[in-house]
């Protein structure tokens, strides 16, 4: 699926340094043990850990998009570094390192309340969300992107 715009990068600067942050209270459905294998221990799993550092990067971003771009997730480079129990609030952050036309480059970490929990990079293009849509019916037929 190509995820560049035919559009010549015609968006809004997007400045490094831009921040946002995603607060997320984890769940027993958020555990390894429970999303992925039983045979994990309870703790915080790693893919839910990307959610959170994706929607804090999303969330640096989202004001700098124009009406109808978005920005998907293109790369994640991410270290779990502490195990976190159900309970915990998990805050992700996330600081705009660079942009390079369509695409963000972003330092993304994770914190509970004690200590750094993740840390990584990321990558988003912004995307006209209409053209994905039409991109996928294209493929997969209608009614395969959900609203």
């Amino acid at each position: 699926m190509e995820l560049r715009s035919n559009v010549d990068c015609d968006m809004k600067p997007i400045p490094n340094a831009a921040q946002g942050r995603y607060v997320h209270r984890v769940q027993p459905a958020h555990l390894a043990n429970r999303f992925k294998d039983s045979i994990l221990p309870p703790v915080f799993s790693t893919p839910y850990l990307i959610l959170v550092m994706e929607n804090a990067a999303l969330n640096a971003v989202k004001r700098y998009l124009e009406a109808g771009e978005s920005a998907v997730g293109t790369r994640v480079d991410v270290r779990h570094l502490v195990a976190t129990p159900v309970g915990r609030e998990v805050v992700g952050h996330a600081e705009v390192m660079r942009t390079d036309g369509r695409r963000i480059s972003f330092r993304v970490w994770a914190m509970d309340r004690e200590e750094t929990i993740g840390i990584g990079i990321h990558e988003r293009t912004v995307v006209e969300r209409a053209r994905i849509v039409q991109q996928m019916a294209a493929k997969y037929g209608p009614g395969s992107a959900q609203d």
